[in-house]
């Protein structure tokens, strides 16, 4: 991934932050030397800087049956920056672009068969989400047959991360006055994220004073 130094991020708690945003990744291999992706749910683990993720997929889903070299992506919160925003737009000729964070995982692939790791990842899963959503059904496989036959159908992973690399392009590049302006106007841009990208980059403007 082409990062420009000022907009590398290397704290790993924000790789946390990121993950606790979107746990919806993009996972990449290579079969017979072709692209393969899935998008899919993931759990997250963290001691230190040791970083591991977990998923399943389907069955018929060839990528499990691949090579072990991956590329997990975590998605984080993206906005459109309009030159307009800058005070400096005419002097300097700026023009849009696009802010954005998102970390690339790097790691080898643990596939797992066995019906107790993959009851542990769809009970966490479960679990996790249900809770986002306020809902509480329970995934049982210990007591419910029918749920423990869901099992057959998919394949577990674990992934332990060897390189990381975080994006986190915030208008670092740019004066203050113009960062300032932007934190402004994002909020009202009727973007999806735009709240969520004008904190972050307040937060990276207000740490670089330090």
């Amino acid at each position: 991934m082409y990062t420009p130094k000022y907009f590398a991020e290397t704290d790993l708690l924000e790789l946390d932050r990121l993950v606790e945003w979107n746990a919806f990744a993009s996972l990449i291999t290579t079969i017979d030397g072709q692209p393969c992706v899935s998008h899919i749910p993931v759990l997250y683990e963290r001691d230190d800087k040791e970083v591991i993720f977990r998923g399943h997929w389907a069955k018929p889903n060839p990528q499990w049956q691949g090579g072990v070299d991956a590329l997990l992506i975590i998605h984080g919160p993206n906005a459109y920056i309009s030159p307009s925003w800058y005070p400096d737009k005419e002097e300097k000729a700026r023009v849009p672009t696009w802010n954005y964070a998102i970390a690339h995982i790097h790691g080898q692939l643990e596939v797992q068969h066995d019906e107790s790791d993959l009851a542990a990842i769809v009970s966490e899963l479960t679990e996790v989400n249900e809770t986002m959503v306020g809902s509480d059904w329970e995934f049982e496989p210990e007591t419910r047959e029918d749920h423990r036959r869901q099992l057959y159908g998919i394949v577990g992973f674990r992934l332990v991360a060897k390189q990381i690399s975080m994006k986190f392009k915030l208008s670092q590049n740019h004066p203050e006055a113009n960062i300032e302006s932007v934190i402004e106007l994002l909020p009202s841009s009727n973007q999806h994220h735009g709240v969520l990208i004008a904190e972050m980059m307040r937060e990276q403007l207000d740490k670089s004073k330090f």
